[in-house]
């Protein structure tokens, strides 16, 4: 029994690595009205070590919109003096933020094994996938399409039906390190259609007409990496000389309007593009996959959070896209039949217009390879919580977005042809 205790104690300090260092640290909210505050901004990211949540960054943020940014304990007072003496509007969004790193996770015992409603350690995942593929041989296998900088093997899941020439989605989850719900959809859509194939009679036949590629972790050593020494990083782990700064970030790294706005070249950074395009191993191996089934791959889906968001290209400029009206239609068709299980209420629209002009992106990169259906999700929530939303949201989050996913499945299949 004492054994038992020390292991569930050990398990909890590692998953809770988290609280510590983020005592007495806040994330404010500001509402910027014009471009003399917008400058303001830039001043206070001089001064004071900000870590950007919305937008990424600080050349992100337009007038008329809110800025949600982290700021360490000991910077907590300058930032409040700061914002009163410049007349910003603005309020404390998350005024503990170690309490909500604790509180993410609901039950202070963490299951041994995988499961569906909680966050998953990579090992919990890599062990999840073998698994799944091995129990449920005619529906799921499991490939290997590329290594990590630290060496880890990214596992691909193609889901469906075995047949052969079929149309398919592709799907990633786990861009940036930080947004666990991610991964917790991409896993909740490979259970879903391992549960309900065969029972349901809507999914059944998506799944014997379509297949998924499904890539439930893309920055696998950035995802580990938060679970034991950084909750909140955002990058890949790569280093390389010249510098002491680690990572990518991995969503600027693709070669579509490659570091031209909305992107950094400093290596410090959270939106840093990176030193050269495709530079991320990941992202060679992504995009190497995704070139060599370019014939069959017909909708391309990447999941992050926060924001509550459907996006579509263009991010990397104001350019609209040849079928943008048949996007913004099929947008708001699949975010109104979300909409219908919890009433979440989510927006959408070209990435740039929407959020904020981004470019390296790889729903961009997927569109201009000829993928014409080329979505980004924002999950929940719109910043109570951020990126910690509680173990407790996710079943709700993955049931509505399977519901979006199941939308847009139905209309590729309708217009292949």
């Amino acid at each position: 029994m004492l054994t038992l205790l020390i292991l569930i104690s050990v398990g909890l300090a590692s998953a809770h690595h988290a609280g510590e260092h983020f005592e007495g640290e806040k994330v404010f909210r500001v509402t910027i009205q014009d471009e003399n505050q917008v400058q303001l901004m830039h001043v206070l990211a001089d001064k004071v070590q900000v870590d950007f949540w919305k937008p990424d960054s600080v050349s992100q943020i337009r007038p008329e919109t809110k800025t949600d940014f982290r700021v360490k304990a000991e910077q907590v007072v300058e930032v409040e003096h700061f914002l009163e003496k410049h007349g910003l509007t603005y309020e404390a969004l998350i005024s503990d933020l170690s309490k909500l790193v604790t509180n993410q996770f609901d039950s202070q015992v963490r299951a041994t094994g995988h499961s569906y409603v909680k966050y998953n350690t990579w090992e919990k995942i890599e062990a999840w996938t073998e698994e799944i593929a091995a129990e449920n041989p005619e529906l799921v296998s499991r490939s290997v399409i590329g290594t990590t900088f630290e060496g880890r093997s990214m596992y691909l899941l193609k889901v469906g039906k075995a047949g052969s020439n079929k149309p398919a989605i592709f799907m990633d989850c786990g861009f940036h390190a930080r947004e666990w719900i991610s991964p917790a959809f991409c896993q909740w859509f490979v259970k879903e259609a391992v549960r309900t194939y065969g029972t349901e009679n809507r999914f059944t036949n998506i799944l014997d007409k379509l297949d998924f590629y499904v890539l439930p972790v893309f920055n696998i050593d950035g995802y580990v990496y938060t679970w034991t020494t950084e909750r909140l990083w955002r990058k890949t782990r790569s280093t390389r000389s010249g510098t002491s700064c680690v990572g990518t970030d991995p969503n600027r790294n693709f070669n579509a309007g490659w570091c031209e706005i909305g992107a950094s070249t400093s290596p410090c950074s959270e939106t840093y593009c990176g030193p050269t395009v495709e530079s991320e191993k990941e992202t060679k191996a992504l995009v190497n996959f995704i070139t060599q089934n370019l014939d069959s791959i017909k909708a391309y889906v990447t999941v992050h959070s926060y924001s509550q968001m459907l996006l579509y290209p263009y991010s990397k400029s104001y350019a609209l896209t040849e079928n943008h009206v048949e996007l913004n239609t099929l947008a708001k068709a699949m975010i109104k039949e979300l909409a219908t299980l919890h009433n979440t209420k989510y927006t959408y629209g070209p990435g740039a217009t929407t959020i904020y002009p981004a470019a390296g992106g790889s729903d961009d990169w997927a569109y201009d390879q000829g993928i014409k259906y080329s979505f980004t999700f924002e999950l929940r929530d719109t910043g109570r919580y951020g990126f910690l939303l509680p173990e407790s949201q996710i079943r709700a989050t993955c049931e509505e977005t399977m519901l979006a996913i199941k939308y847009l499945s139905d209309y590729v299949l309708e217009n292949l042809y």
